[in-house]
């Protein structure tokens, strides 16, 4: 352990906190209070603790270091810089402007070393749990009983916000019910908040809180070395519980004036507060980003034993290779991600024997043979596997009844938390090793929604499976009968949304999510029964995979396209036969995802929606985003209002989905423009 002496140890912190004062100042915005009181804490962390190599970043036993109060992002642009990343002084004396790769929050793939892109609060914090979780699933899988190549911790930077969104109440529960011992949280507790102290709104018994729920509390003084070193020694020193690390701080430690106070929160201290600062502590007053020389030596000398840690694992993983050539394959197979060159029609063959009932149930068959396809595939439900089709039968849970070995299994349970799973799943993801999912009724995809955006934001591998996707819920009513949905989720940036009409789309979205390295989808189903529909003759399944194509095309010239996705295919197909014999010649068009289709050149695109034919677009839910197709002289037929509790049978008459009611719409809207 490299442990500098405490006046070295001292001016090191200094260096760490006048670095993101004088980020914040340039760049005149900012959140100084959480990096001036926490850098003590975050030095112990990293000095004493941590296990890193800047020199390989994604090593992948590593420990993970998630800063969920992602506002103090300059505390850990400080450290990355210091500890030698590849993040230098430039990009900190850019903080926050155009192009740089320090943004005001931390974000994945900017800079190295930034595991999870945070500032929404309580999201590092829920990622960081799925982080530990798949720690734990994949040491399970790799450990030969002789030596483990995982054995990291995840340890995490929270604040009062942090503890106060509701995610992490729904984290922190799972993570202590699975007994997640390789996670460490350390809470940066100022107890202050924007508006002033957290008495204002907060006024929980934390360690209560946390204990109830299965976690290690302790308490200690965030400014005192000694202290902070002792409880983070005894919180990895044991490996059954997730360990909560309550720091007693205060914001905006060595300010003057402001120190302890709110108004250092969110805004620069000021020219003249950080002048005062710097001239109580002896700092160079005109030397912005000062660095002293002993303590950029101390950092480099403490990156290279960060380096000679991770090589004496590489030696060690290549005697475990050496040793299990079995496991070894497993590994690469895990971390590869190659996919079978015929996956989607293995997928196609074991989905055709249920065609004709419901997407989900086609979802379900497809999922037991992608996890025979597929190393590393896991998940679950919140709470709905037997609605959403989501458990890979046969095979193990994760479970704490099951003992030491629980985390072998490849079910995941995560109660009724859709928040914490979709944050759980991305941080499984961003994990590596593991092509997890998660399921739930589409319209609680509302709960899901900040981690969905967090998902997309990081290219994050994430596939998150929704069931229950229109009016045809039936009898549970408006509240469960998604409207608004689908186009929320296509209108975040980066989600690829599918939404299936039989089993060889349901084959398509799978194979597509499956075979994906980078960004999240969604793969949208039905709960009831769609019956199959005949394709035109010359059809190739690998158009199904482009997002958009042609399902039938009149004998007659056409005059119109119908366009629909999901279940609406079916009425589509059934709507043009009505048409013709009123005349009304019609192409069917079925566009399973529009993300796919949107990618595809633009002549293949004019194929399938030539410009020369009027559109109407068929959808069970709103018609918000569908004017890029149907144009001012089209139609969109869809559902601009919340549904209602009936049989489904029974909505889909009222509210105009059946072949007859949209071919009688389709004929006058088709008058009307003669």
């Amino acid at each position: 352990m490299n442990v500098p002496d405490p006046d070295l140890a001292a001016l090191c912190v200094r260096t760490i906190r006048m670095i993101a004062l004088d980020a914040i100042e340039a760049a005149r915005s900012g959140h100084p209070g959480a990096p001036l009181g926490a850098a003590d804490m975050a030095f112990v962390l990293w000095s004493r603790f941590l296990r890193f190599d800047p020199t390989a970043p994604d090593w992948p036993d590593r420990d993970r270091f998630v800063l969920s109060a992602g506002h103090a992002s300059m505390l850990l642009y400080a450290l990355l810089h210091l500890t030698g990343y590849d993040l230098p002084l430039e990009e900190i004396q850019r903080f926050r402007q155009w192009g740089s790769r320090t943004p005001g929050h931390p974000e994945r793939g900017l800079a190295p070393g930034v595991e999870v892109t945070t500032g929404p609060l309580g999201q590092g914090f829920a990622h960081a749990v799925g982080l530990a979780l798949a720690g734990r699933m994949l040491q399970a899988r790799t450990d030969d009983g002789e030596w483990a190549p995982v054995s990291h911790r995840v340890f995490v930077l929270a604040g009062d916000g942090d503890l106060m969104e509701g995610v992490s109440y729904e984290a922190s529960s799972l993570a202590g019910h699975l007994g997640l011992g390789n996670l460490v949280v350390l809470y940066d507790s100022n107890r202050i908040t924007i508006e002033g102290s957290t008495d204002l709104a907060f006024s929980d018994d934390v360690r209560r809180r946390f204990e109830a729920v299965g976690w290690r509390v302790s308490e200690t003084d965030g400014h005192d070395h000694e202290a902070v070193a002792a409880a983070i020694r005894d919180a990895v020193s044991q490996a059954e519980r997730p360990n909560l690390i309550v720091a007693s701080t205060e914001i905006a430690r060595g300010a003057p004036t402001l120190h302890g106070s709110h108004h250092a929160h969110g805004a620069p201290l000021g020219s003249d507060e950080v002048r005062a600062m710097k001239a109580a502590q002896g700092w160079p007053l005109d030397r912005p980003f000062h660095v002293p020389g002993e303590v950029r030596a101390w950092f480099s000398d403490l990156a290279e034993a960060r380096r000679a840690e991770r090589l004496a694992w590489e030696r060690e993983f290549a005697a475990w290779r050496g040793r299990r050539p079995d496991l070894a394959a497993e590994w690469d197979a895990r971390f590869g991600g190659k996919v079978p060159s015929d996956l989607l029609a293995r997928l196609h063959a074991a989905a055709r024997p249920a065609e004709g009932k419901a997407t989900r149930v086609l979802s379900g068959c497809v999922l037991q043979e992608a996890a025979r396809c597929i190393p590393g595939l896991v998940g679950g439900s919140a709470d709905l596997a037997p609605s959403n089709q989501t458990e890979i039968k046969g095979s193990a849970h994760v479970l704490p009844s099951a003992g030491p070995g629980r985390f072998s299994g490849v079910n995941l349970h995560f109660g009724v938390r859709e928040h914490a799973m979709a944050a759980m799943v991305n941080g499984l993801a961003l994990h590596g090793g593991f092509r997890p999912y998660g399921g739930t009724f589409l319209v609680f995809a509302d709960y899901m929604k900040p981690a969905l955006r967090l998902a997309a934001m990081m290219q994050a591998p994430s596939i998150f499976v929704f069931t229950h996707d229109s009016f045809g819920v039936g009898e549970d009513g408006p509240t469960h009968q998604p409207v608004e949905h689908l186009w929320m989720l296509r209108s975040i940036p980066g989600m690829t949304v599918w939404r299936p009409a039989d089993a060889l789309e349901v084959a398509a979205a799978w194979s597509d999510a499956l075979a994906r390295t980078r960004g999240p989808v969604a793969i949208v189903l039905t709960r009831q029964s769609v019956p199959s529909f005949a394709r035109r003759a010359g059809f190739a399944v690998e158009e199904v995979s482009r997002g958009g194509y042609v399902v039938s095309e009149p004998d007659a010239g056409a005059g119109l396209t119908l366009a629909a996705t999901g279940s609406e295919v079916v009425v589509a197909v059934r709507t043009a036969a009505l048409l013709a014999g009123r005349g009304i010649y019609a192409r069917v068009v079925s566009l399973p995802c529009l993300e796919r289709f949107e990618s595809q050149p633009s002549e293949d695109r004019a194929r399938v929606l030539p410009p020369s034919l009027p559109v109407v677009t068929i959808e069970a839910g709103s018609t918000a985003g569908w004017g890029r197709y149907t144009g001012r002289d089209g139609l969109a037929i869809g559902l601009d209002r919340f549904g209602a509790s009936a049989p489904a049978e029974d909505l889909a008459r009222e509210f105009g989905f059946t072949p007859e009611a949209v071919a009688d719409r389709v004929a006058a809207w088709w008058a009307g423009r003669r």
